[in-house]
Parts: structure tokens; sequence; C-alpha cells
């Protein structure tokens, strides 16, 4: 069912990829290719939170399952706990179940709001985890420990952070139109993290897995900002540089949930699999160049 590269990696030829439909299950599809026999899956087709997926998993005989799929809402979940617990935890532990019967490999994608984000600090894959920001977090932070207790090692914890791809309703166009329509913006200065573009994440996914070295990885695009920081770039390389963004505090701007302000997650791990990506501000090129011939 695999074959052995040139690189003496694993090449993994079959692939359940639940939640193909969102921001990074679409790279996903595209970064698979169509040299691999994928089943991808989504809702309303299935739903994670019944254990009729197990069936359907096992069925399909994967050599791994890509988790993709998740609650995102971070402030949603705060009046929805229990569906967000739903997907993210129960969800999981179907597909860890179904992992357990085929015999397959489970590659969880997570968060860096696992950890509790102390300013200063940076985290790497060993540090221990502390989600403190709200349900959102508590719940990914559950799953991981779920599938690390359930899997036995066989098991790749993916965690990124500030995820965005094309045609998703995400930070940039958010700002965009928010700069489109008020001329001026506040936006925090205090929060930091790494802004991670979908196809280059995607493509680091299946690198890990066809590496065979199972693990807890950090995988985001390299280099750090404030959500200040990514706002003036993202808005001069729009071609809006004259929008004025003034820099706030996380405290002048109201949410139902406080993000982890310094939750910078460092890619050590991967690194050493020669598995790196390229820095925010390139990354954040290729996806205006991607807007401008679409």
């Amino acid at each position: 069912m695999s074959e052995t590269n040139t690189a003496g990696q694993h090449t993994i030829d079959r692939v359940v990829l639940i939640g193909y439909r969102g921001q990074l299950g679409s790279a996903l599809l595209a970064s698979l290719g169509d040299q691999r026999s994928v089943l991808a899956l989504d809702y309303p087709e299935i739903d994670m939170t019944r254990p009729a997926i197990i069936e359907q998993v096992c069925d399909f005989r994967p050599q791994v399952v890509i988790n993709a799929a998740a609650w995102t809402d971070v402030d949603g979940a705060e009046e929805k706990q229990d569906a967000c617990y739903a997907v993210n935890v129960l969800g999981v532990k179907h597909l860890a179940t179904a992992c357990q019967r085929s015999g397959a490999a489970l590659l969880h994608v997570s968060t860096n709001e696992v950890f509790p984000g102390q300013p200063g600090r940076f985290y790497r894959e060993w540090d221990t985890t502390g989600a403190r920001s709200g349900v959102y977090a508590r719940s990914k932070e559950a799953a991981e420990k779920l599938v690390t207790t359930m899997l036995g090692g066989r098991f790749y914890i993916a965690r990124t952070a500030w995820l965005y791809n094309n045609g998703g309703n995400n930070f940039i166009s958010k700002i965009i139109a928010a700069a489109d329509k008020h001329g001026e913006l506040r936006v925090v200065a205090d929060e930091f993290g790494s802004p991670t573009y979908a196809p280059d994440l995607a493509a680091a996914i299946v690198q890990l897995i066809d590496s065979g070295h199972f693990g807890i990885y950090h995988l985001t695009n390299s280099g750090y900002c404030t959500r200040h920081q990514w706002a003036v770039e993202l808005l001069h390389q729009a071609g809006r540089s004259d929008v004025p963004v003034t820099p706030i505090s996380s405290a002048e701007w109201y949410r139902r949930t406080t993000p982890p302000p310094h939750a910078i997650i460092l890619n050590t791990a991967a690194a050493v699999l020669g598995i790196q990506l390229r820095s925010w501000q390139a990354a954040l090129a290729a996806y205006f160049e991607q807007e401008r011939s679409s």
C-alpha cells in the first residue's frame, strides 16, 4: 500500500481527508494531488459527531486520516459549548477510534491557543499546554490529550496559528472590507502570532505524513507579528497604504474570549525533517498574487 521514495520516505497513497471544504481542507485536497486515493468528506454528507463516521472511514482502509475539520467560531463557542465540544472532541474521538480499528495513523490539526500565551514566551513542541482563552481553546487541548491517549504514538498533531486562504472569510478579507468602508482602522497591537497561509501549511502536512515521523509539530509561516503589524502589512500589499491604522490594546476591543497574547509557536521538530515554511510576509505576497490572478 506504500512505496519508498528516493528520499527514503514512505509515500502514503490512501488518505481520508475530513473537512475538505474549509480553508485548510481545500488546500490539502490540492496538495495531496491526483496520484493518491483520497476519500474527501465534509458536512453535511458526514457528521463527525456521530459514530457512523467510524465505519465510513474504516471501509476505505486508509493509511492516514487527516482531520482538518473543527469548530472554529472562537467567540461563538462561548454560547454553544456543547456544539463546540461535539465537533472538536467527540468528533476527534470517533476518528481516533476509526484509526484504532483500521490501523491508520491520524493527523490532527490543532492550534497555538492550547498554550496560555504568556508575554515573552515562545513555545516549542514539548512545552506543557495550558489553554486559558475560552471554550474553543480548551476543546482543542482536550482533543490533543485524547489523540495522544488513544493512538499509542501513531499520530501527528500539527499546531498552527492565524490561518487564512484565498476565498475565505478571514482576517485579511475583514480588514480590507473595513478599510474600504471606513477609511481608517483601529487594530489590536498587543496580541502576537504567526499568520499562516493554508497552501503552505497543507504542503508541510503532506510532507509530514510522507515522512512517517509521528509526533507533535508546530507548523506556521516563519516569523511573527502583532495583529496591528499584520494589518499594516496586508494593507500595504493590497495597495491601501494610505489607510491609517491606529494601534490599540486588546482591552479596547471587546470580545467574548481573550486570545492568548503571545502564543508564538516555534518549528523545531519539523525543521529537523527539512520541513520549513517561508516567512509570513512572503506567504502574504503569494496570497495577493493568487487574488490578482483569479
